[in-house]
């Protein structure tokens, strides 16, 4: 199986590389290997999204039709259906995120449960809060599907848990770095 995804994935690089060598020699620019690497890095991301959305929302409507058929909290159910999504998908996007996209580096320091409560800090502000404010808005005032809602705040979710991710939540300490050089 590792076989094939390795296959896989050198598959997605080199069509990926092909494509931005020639997005940026359209521009005259060089394709250097650390903006192709960013890039890599954001396609990765991208595809544990993929991997995460499908898990929350196969968790969220799971959820959804449990507390239906219980007849729990009716006029919340699809709040608490959210939550318990969140939850679990955050926990498979953090195994995820940390073995293949932001991998600690040979020389870095990084304490995973540390981690672990900056990824549930950033997605609680994407993952409770946003989603939870925009699924209101979706189903109380737009009368949107409580289906459909959640497949819609994916477009403003991924580009800013990428960005917080990224530059704090996977952050390595560089004073550990630097106390490890010494």
């Amino acid at each position: 199986m590792t076989k094939i995804v390795n296959k896989c994935w050198n598959i997605i690089e080199i069509i990926a590389h092909a494509v931005l060598a020639f997005l940026f020699g359209l521009f005259h620019k060089e394709l250097k290997d650390e903006a192709f690497a960013a890039f890599m890095q954001f396609v990765k991301f991208g595809l544990v999204g993929v991997t995460n959305t499908f898990v929350c929302y196969a968790i969220n409507i799971l959820s959804l039709f449990g507390l239906q058929k219980a007849g729990l909290f009716p006029r919340y159910d699809y709040l608490i259906a959210q939550f318990i999504a969140f939850v679990l998908s955050v926990a498979w996007s953090f195994y995820w995120n940390n073995k293949l996209v932001f991998v600690e580096k040979e020389d870095g320091h990084r304490v995973w449960w540390k981690t672990l409560i900056k990824t549930y800090i950033a997605y609680s502000f994407t993952g409770v809060f946003l989603n939870s404010f925009l699924l209101w808005i979706w189903v109380e005032v737009l009368n949107i599907s409580k289906v459909i809602a959640p497949l819609i705040n994916i477009v403003f979710n991924v580009p800013l848990n990428f960005v917080i991710n990224k530059y704090w939540a996977y952050k390595e300490n560089r004073n550990r770095i630097i106390e490890k050089k010494i």
